[in-house]
């Protein structure tokens, strides 16, 4: 049974419907316009901040504690590429959106530094990544600091 996570407010439900008349399924709690599909149910913490992300990784919408976790409000991230826009580095593996994007593959766990808006030092970090599975593509990062 799908998993979906509100990128904007986290919220998860299952539901046995993927679409509803062909349509992205929205989030049935707040209301916001799409909700994202997991594989498995995940859990993103009070500081975690979730960005999605279109195939070329540029950010379509800031939503969970994005603001309150890198700094930049939701203007500041769309249309950038999330990578660069955060600062992510350190990356142990490579890099995982790539990877992630590449391979239809989740990367759980990537110990890596980030850089908010305003603040002259990176920050250590845990981020996940999820590929979308619809016809769009694209991308879930989870950013949680450390």
């Amino acid at each position: 049974m799908p998993v979906f996570i509100c990128p904007r407010c986290a919220f998860r439900e299952r539901s046995i419907d993927r679409h509803v008349r062909h349509q992205p399924r929205g989030c049935s709690r707040c209301g916001f316009g799409f909700a994202f599909e997991l594989l498995e149910d995940y859990y993103a913490g009070p500081r975690t901040a979730l960005i999605v992300c279109d195939q070329e990784r540029r950010v379509l919408a800031g939503g969970h504690a994005s603001h309150a976790v890198t700094g930049y409000t939701e203007d500041e991230l769309i249309g950038h590429e999330v990578v660069e826009r955060l600062g992510m580095r350190g990356f142990p593996d490579g890099d995982p959106a790539s990877k992630a994007l590449e391979w239809g593959v989740r990367v759980l766990g990537v110990n890596c530094t980030f850089r908010p808006s305003g603040v002259d030092e990176d920050r250590p970090a845990t981020a996940d990544f999820f590929p979308a599975y619809d016809q769009d593509g694209g991308l879930l990062v989870a950013l949680t600091p450390r």
